[in-house]
């Protein structure tokens, strides 16, 4: 009896102090820094995200949405892939990446990329569906393809730049310095 009495208190304890932490974690601010996250090579960006990426001194990741774990999105690195997802419609993933050595972005249905003052060796962006992609870049190289409906706003300093876009594409280069230019206009 005794012991069923304090399991009971136990557990009116706990359930009230998860129900605070819960209701602490859905209203603060503060972002959420992914641990373990290292050796950052390709971003994927899928659904209603917006990605921020800024250069450092080591790889990392912060969420500006503290319920994101409650809510249809995913965040996850694999062998050097950083996926990031959110399917719910009624409210956008904020997601800032910090990268030491990125090679390739990859933004799907109306994923924003962004960028200030990007210096990388070598950077690949890929933009589909209704993508878009605001990057300054201070590269040796960048190569962009958007397709669809995708948009690029491009700025900077590039030595080697390749652009292949579509029809119905939009890019906008004209802030965008390089010495070597290929372009490809496709159907």
């Amino acid at each position: 009896m005794k012991a069923t009495i304090l399991t009971l208190i136990a557990a009116v304890v706990l359930t009230a102090t998860a129900a605070t932490t819960k209701a602490t974690a859905a209203t603060t601010t503060e972002p959420i820094t992914l641990t373990g996250i290292k050796n950052i090579s390709k971003i994927e960006a899928r659904g209603n995200v917006e990605v921020y990426i800024t250069n450092g001194t080591k790889d990392g990741v912060k969420v500006y949405d503290t319920a994101y774990y409650a809510s249809n999105a995913l965040v996850q690195v694999e062998e050097g892939t950083l996926r990031i997802t959110n399917y719910d419609k009624t409210k956008k993933l904020l997601v800032e990446v910090t990268v030491t050595d990125l090679r390739n972005v990859a933004a799907y249905d109306n994923a924003v990329i962004k960028s200030d003052k990007l210096a990388l060796v070598d950077l690949s962006v890929d933009l589909y569906n209704n993508a878009y992609a605001g990057l300054q870049l201070n590269n040796y190289a960048a190569s962009i393809n958007v397709n669809a409906q995708a948009k690029a706003d491009l700025a900077g300093d590039v030595e080697e730049y390749s652009l292949t876009y579509n029809y119905g594409a939009t890019v906008n280069r004209t802030e965008l310095a390089a010495i070597n230019t290929t372009e490809n206009r496709v159907t």
